[in-house]
């Protein structure tokens, strides 16, 4: 694998002990190479939080290797010491609801993760506006959340999951509340970036508008993971503001 991306060997993660025990997730493979974009589906239960949260290093698998870029970072314990400063530096987050800061502007809002990083508030800054111009929302760098439509605040909830420049980003139900125009925006975007930035993204989502997207699809059920190959269709693409 190129030196950036994702793979995952053999992950497990078990709630409990004994006949209490629960397998949220069973000998779990998977790999996303940079500048890729991959779904993940699956039904309700079916342990796609829970290897979100492994994957996120919210939570601590119970057995199996994850590797990101050249680094391992997990083989059946933790390998990196400091799980708050890889979750800030390598790996970003977008969620379905854009959990923006309501009393910071929109540009505040980017640059407050690099600058928690360590970096001045001038880069930070100007970090935050090349990715607001890259998105179509730099006419919006000075207006407040709520100012925002639902496709803006969505679209500046991506700047700030990349703001960091992360090898992963990791993108919970983006586009559920989002209409299909704008949900199939938020996916072209996502791949724009993907090869742009040469991020490794993981979608996991259950918006049949946006499934038909993907390349490739991991399937999970039972907490087991089948990889699928998608219809990889195009899609036309208009700025919702």
């Amino acid at each position: 694998m190129a030196a950036r991306g994702i793979r995952i060997e053999g992950l497990s993660k078990r709630y409990g002990q004994g006949d209490t025990a629960v397998d949220a997730l069973k000998h779990v493979d998977m790999a996303v190479a940079p500048g890729e974009v991959v779904g993940l589906i699956g039904p309700s239960g079916s342990g796609k939080t829970t290897l979100l949260k492994c994957l996120g290093a919210i939570i601590e698998p119970s057995t199996g290797r994850m590797t990101l870029g050249n680094a391992i970072i997990y083989d059946n314990k933790w390998k990196i010491k400091d799980l708050r400063a890889l979750r800030r530096d390598k790996i970003g987050f977008v969620f379905q609801a854009p959990y923006l800061i309501p009393f910071l502007n929109v540009t505040d809002n980017i640059a407050l993760l690099p600058m928690l990083a360590g970096q001045s508030n001038r880069e930070a800054r100007k970090q935050a506006m090349e990715l607001l111009e890259a998105l179509d929302v730099g006419h919006r760098a000075t207006a407040m959340p709520s100012q925002l439509s639902g496709g803006e605040q969505q679209r500046v909830a991506i700047a700030r999951g990349l703001v960091n420049r992360p090898p992963v980003i990791l993108a919970d139900e983006p586009t559920a509340p989002l209409d299909s125009e704008r949900a199939l925006a938020v996916i072209r975007i996502l791949n724009d970036m993907a090869r742009k930035f040469e991020t490794a993204i993981i979608v996991v989502t259950h918006d049949e508008k946006i499934i038909p997207t993907f390349k490739r699809i991991y399937n999970i059920r039972d907490g087991v993971t089948y990889e699928e190959k998608g219809e990889g269709r195009n899609f036309n693409y208009k700025s919702s503001r």
